[in-house]
């Protein structure tokens, strides 16, 4: 078994890795050319707003179906409100805290 490894696979492996190697001098950076820290933390912030975004999305859904689900409980109606009240006040401090940032910058960058 361990002859048959070493004959066939392990040359064949190699054939496949020793090009990836030679190539490996022009890589390419993922991030693209003339990436400054600023541009990469803006991309991070684009990031985290998109999934802010969904968590919130999911909030609404759940607490849509906590309401719909409720079937009249005072409690559920009511755990079901506060869902949708707190998802609508996540996304509000969200958005003003990224303005505020944004603003901000805008002002000291001139």
């Amino acid at each position: 078994m361990y002859n048959r490894l070493k004959q066939t696979i392990l040359p064949a492996l190699l054939l496949l890795i020793v090009p990836q190697i030679s190539l490996a001098a022009g890589l390419i950076n993922p991030l693209g050319d003339n990436v400054t820290i600023a541009g990469v933390i803006g991309r991070l912030i684009k990031a985290l707003l998109g999934v802010s975004g969904s968590v919130a999305l999911l909030m609404f859904v759940w607490g849509g179906f906590q309401f719909l689900w409720s079937a009249g409980d005072e409690a559920k109606v009511k755990n079901g409100k506060n869902t949708l009240k707190n998802a609508a006040l996540g996304l509000v401090i969200i958005s003003s805290a990224y303005l505020m940032i944004k603003t901000l910058l805008t002002v000291l960058q001139g």
